[in-house]
């Protein structure tokens, strides 16, 4: 326990960050871990977190690294439905479904340090009785709403018909989140073609031609939008 403390305190600025503790004191996310049997696991980069067909009981925030929520299809192939940074939460739809089985595999994108909390710790009533334990539900369910909002701009991405539009609904988006024509994406090409559902050779290919069109130009996976 006092290893686990240890790690609260040292990332209590990335556990504040998620919505899940939004307005919940320093003293209060700490007294909140024992009631939520919270744990801390290693990963290592490219591991299996979560696996299609597991029961999901607990929720997972990432506390540093980055992970992937992939589908892959009966034969194999896999799309990226999103990406998990540091100070975000993943498994809540599963952990609080009727039948909590993943559908998804969770799969780490690069080492990872994982804080997992019950979810049935969530939502019972705590035995301290902890004024702040219903704040954390509200705060559960204000998460869930912000992560349907997320896979409705995926849903957006997707509904495009070619890649170049697909690239450019995503680009778009992802310079108006960070407010500058300039900006890094969390994926490298492949990753990238994966998010969006298209072959990695053509999407290439548009993306040669968009900077050939003085539309963009990048770096690897930092990126310019140009008007």
């Amino acid at each position: 326990m006092k290893e686990l403390q240890q790690i609260i305190q040292k990332y209590m600025t990335t556990i504040k960050r998620n919505s899940l503790f939004h307005g919940i004191s320093d003293e209060e996310i700490t007294s909140l871990m024992g009631c939520l049997h919270a744990r801390c696991q290693e990963y290592v980069k490219e591991q299996h977190i979560l696996h299609i067909g597991d029961a999901v009981h607990e929720v997972g925030i990432v506390l540093d690294g980055n992970v992937h929520v992939v589908k892959d299809d009966f034969w194999g192939n896999a799309s990226i439905l999103a990406n998990i940074s540091a100070g975000d939460v993943f498994a809540e739809s599963y952990a609080c479904s009727g039948s909590p089985i993943s559908e998804v595999n969770v799969v780490t994108a690069s080492k990872s340090l994982i804080l997992w909390i019950d979810f049935s710790r969530i939502l019972g009533t705590c035995s301290n009785s902890c004024q702040f334990h219903t704040r954390l539900i509200h705060n559960l369910i204000t998460s869930m709403g912000n992560k349907n909002r997320m896979l409705t701009k995926k849903i957006e991405h997707m509904s495009k018909r070619t890649t170049r539009d697909k690239l450019l609904s995503y680009l778009s988006a992802e310079s108006l989140k960070a407010g500058t024509a300039s900006f890094t994406i969390a994926f490298n090409r492949q990753q990238l073609a994966d998010y969006i559902c298209v072959d990695r050779s053509a999407m290439s290919n548009e993306l040669s031609k968009l900077r050939t069109e003085g539309i963009l130009d990048f770096d690897k996976n930092t990126f310019t939008l140009y008007y």
